[in-house]
């Protein structure tokens, strides 16, 4: 999703199953008098094979448990009264051989019986998330779960993002992957697709990366999992249950245990490839409130309210998450840190991290901490609108510095890399656009604070907001918005193929040179395309899906990505771990001509083999000379290519170099 900033509210709208919403509550209660609960135990807890659910409706009169057969239809095969418990919480112990095996609960509020609705915490449901399952998540591992380990990873600027949806992998006619759509799609291996070229899992593996970023696979509400004949597509975006794998994507999305085992199949499966998993996550609104458990349960609570009484909408969505309140920062505090302990979860990425208040991202933080500090946590630093929730208390971008490593993305760089993202035809610096040459060195420096930058001239921020490179994710593209060679193309009319691939190459050199952590739409690294869409977030496979007879159409672009990464990899002055360090070694060239960038990494940054790193750039289409620091240089990147142990040396030289920048082009020169 997108700041509203720069978005007209009704384009977001169509990634958002739910409308703005015309419910209004003229006289809301007095949620900060809702009894608060601590335990550890909300939701189904198994002991000894005995289930007991914990359910908090503090304003419930009633609360009933029902059990069924089947996951969707039939009746009731029982019917009990919960017990009341301590703050405002329900509770039932079932027998050892429960009659069914699906579950609801129904509230009776204000003499009232409201909907029949899983509980907020359930880790297990039936077709449709409508009913939760009695069954344990824990008892449903595949083989060698226990053995199953996160990768090595060093230190969070080490990082480098894959993003990827699920679906989009694999139905390509020609991914040479059988369950198509599928979470066992993912964990395939060893797939070939037109002229042999490697695929999924295998090109994830081949292709460098650390992370792969897959969008949302928490159970969503778009795609009808009793139809999926029809073939039907989504991003995900608007979710149904926090905590319970999307059953769309499973073998057998009516058999609740599918979905989970399949799910920690994929992670497993990446795990022993040496990649770690993303999950983006959707803790910002929900889908059609009065659909949740959250309305049906403890009306109004869950949800952020204008004055009229009517709920806000940050998300754009209809609907904002009242994170800030007790019981709704419970829960998502521990919806994140079940993700990480039950399916070994290496990162999360917070759509809209903007809307959601910083002590719950704090929190979050804290609790992965307490299994593992080097669990990735990213966002996106906006909302998509105005919030009751001051911006003070928000994880928004100009805050992320008050956060303790939580990353949010730069469209900073991105805009200025590529341009303006809502403008189609707007040129960026890569394709020759003027004036954007200090946007760009904001994301080269990583949102960090540089003495050479003028903060006055960057395009969205006038100030640096990442207290450590760790905290910026650099990117020209994602699922949002255009793909980069859909951008290219339409900003760049009249322009050959040739210097369009110019331009894509220059874009993402840019940001693998860059410090913090880079972001890679798959698909990108062989010039994936849409069709020019800029938001295909329900549109069919035919537009969504990876093209793999372009990795074997595009092979030398493929390649250059592949050193491009390597490169990166190898050389840990292009990661650095601090500003401090950035500031020590990190200069930028004087007097360079309009539309070009040139920096040096001097002294051994970061402790590299290489004892001084010039890079440069010519965002210009017409060829310029850049003067750069006397010296020995070995050129090891030019244009399209890229050979770590050299393309050619250079003579000696003992004074100012100047350097014939070809137009649209990247070099990297190197004194070991």
């Amino acid at each position: 999703m997108k700041p509203l900033v720069l978005l007209p509210v009704l384009l977001l709208l169509t990634a958002c199953a739910a409308r703005p919403s015309t419910v209004a509550r003229p006289a809301l209660p007095d949620f900060a008098s809702y009894p608060v609960y601590h335990g550890p135990d909300l939701g189904l807890t198994f002991r000894e094979g005995r289930a007991t659910l914990r359910v908090w409706a503090p304003t419930a009169e009633a609360l009933h448990l029902k059990l069924y057969e089947a996951g969707t239809g039939g009746t009731p095969v029982t019917d009990v009264a919960m017990q009341k418990a301590e703050s405002g919480t329900w509770t039932y112990t079932l027998p050892p051989r429960p009659a069914g095996r699906f579950y609801v609960v129904q509230a009776t509020i204000g003499g009232q019986k409201l909907a029949e609705v899983p509980d907020p915490y359930v880790h297990a449901v039936g077709l449709n998330g409508q009913r939760g399952a009695l069954l344990d998540p824990a008892m449903v591992n595949p083989i060698g779960w226990p053995d199953d380990r996160r990768p090595m990873l060093a230190k969070p600027t080490d990082v480098i993002i894959g993003e990827l949806h699920l679906r989009d992998l694999s139905m390509h006619p020609e991914s040479g992957i059988e369950q198509k759509g599928k979470y066992a799609g993912l964990a395939e291996g060893n797939t070939r697709g037109p002229q042999g070229v490697s695929t999924g899992l295998g090109h994830l593996t081949e292709l460098g990366i650390s992370h792969v970023h897959l969008l949302p696979t928490n159970d969503f509400a778009s795609i009808d999992e009793s139809k999926l004949s029809e073939n039907r597509y989504n991003w995900g975006y608007d979710p149904l249950h926090f905590s319970v794998p999307e059953g769309s994507y499973a073998t057998d999305p009516a058999d609740p245990a599918a979905r989970i085992r399949e799910l920690k199949q994929v992670v497993q499966a990446l795990h022993r490839r040496g990649l770690r998993l993303v999950l983006d996550v959707v803790y910002n609104h929900a889908t059609a409130v009065a659909r949740t458990s959250f309305e049906q349960l403890v009306p109004g609570y869950y949800y952020r309210h204008n004055a009229d009484g009517s709920l806000s909408n940050a998300t754009a969505c209809g609907n904002e998450i009242a994170s800030e309140r007790p019981m709704v920062r419970k829960l998502i505090v521990e919806s994140v840190a079940y993700w990480a302990r039950e399916y070994h979860a290496d990162g999360f990425r917070f759509d809209l991290m903007g809307v959601l208040d910083l002590e719950t991202m704090r929190a979050v933080r804290v609790t992965l901490d307490q299994q593992d500090h080097s669990i990735l946590i990213y966002g996106e630093g906006w909302a998509a609108g105005t919030s009751p929730l001051p911006e003070t208390e928000r994880a928004v971008k100009v805050n992320v510095s008050r956060l303790d490593r939580v990353a949010a993305f730069s469209d900073e760089l991105r805009d200025g890399v590529r341009g303006h993202y809502a403008r189609h035809t707007e040129a960026g610096f890569a394709s020759g656009q003027p004036g954007l040459e200090e946007s760009v060195k904001f994301g080269i420096v990583a949102a960090t604070e540089h003495p050479q930058l003028d903060y006055t001239k960057v395009n969205y921020s006038k100030a640096p907001w990442a207290a450590s490179p760790a905290q910026t994710i650099n990117y020209v593209a994602c699922h949002d918005d255009q793909l980069l060679w859909d951008k290219l193309q339409a900003s760049n009319p009249g322009a050959t193929e040739a210097e369009l691939i110019q331009r894509d190459l220059l874009s993402n050199t840019i940001v693998f040179t860059s410090q913090g952590i880079p972001f890679l739409p798959i698909g990108d690294e062989f010039l994936r395309t849409k069709g020019g869409s800029h938001n295909s977030f329900d549109q069919p496979d035919s537009v969504n899906q990876i093209d793999w007879g372009r990795k074997a159409r595009y092979a030398p672009v493929y390649e250059f990505y592949k050193q491009l990464l390597a490169l990166r990899r190898a050389h840990p002055a292009f990661r650095l771990p601090t500003r401090e360090l950035i500031q020590q070694h990190l200069e930028f060239l004087p007097d360079l001509p309009p539309g070009t960038i040139a920096y040096r990494l001097r002294d051994h940054a970061g402790d590299d083999e290489w004892q001084n790193i010039v890079v440069v750039f010519n965002g210009n289409r017409t060829a310029a000379s850049v003067v750069v620091p006397a010296g020995q240089y070995t050129m090891v990147l030019r244009g399209d290519q890229v050979v770590l142990t050299g393309i050619e040396k250079m003579p000696p030289s003992s004074t100012p170099l100047t350097l014939k920048m070809p137009p649209s082009t990247a070099m990297i020169l190197v004194e070991p």
